[in-house]
């Protein structure tokens, strides 16, 4: 049995998933603090409905995608339980609100920004200061 295990790929250890630095985004007070932060170094904004199977789905591409090599610093801001945050980035940053959502942010302003499946099509390299 343990020859079909290794032949099929199964295996007894549970799968470690990749994990990302994310900064969770639960204070208004933060947004400045990403804009300021932005002067020196990019930032990722990514909004994220925790109820959304697409949100979900987008966020996993992401991850399993992103490259740590890019030195952003990242934040998640959970849109149902911080809608007033995510009303403010809108207003802060003037990008529309969408979920899922991944903004670029450097020097201050927005710089790139997609939803849905084109957050993975954003080429990041482009961004690293």
């Amino acid at each position: 049995m343990n020859l079909l295990n290794k032949i099929f790929g199964k295996t007894t250890e549970p799968r470690k998933e990749k994990e990302l630095p994310w900064v969770p985004l639960t204070h208004l007070s933060q947004l400045e603090d990403i804009k300021e932060r932005s002067k020196h170094k990019t930032q990722l904004l990514f909004k994220h409905s925790t109820r959304c199977g697409i949100s979900s789905m987008v966020m996993n591409q992401f991850v399993k995608a992103y490259d740590n090599v890019y030195d952003f610093d990242l934040y998640y801001l959970d849109l149902l339980n911080y809608r007033e945050i995510s009303n403010e980035v809108a207003n802060t940053f003037q990008v529309i609100h969408e979920s899922p959502q991944l903004l670029v942010i450097a020097n201050g302003r927005v710089v790139a920004y997609e939803s849905h499946g084109a957050i993975n099509e954003i080429n990041l390299e482009q961004f690293v200061f």
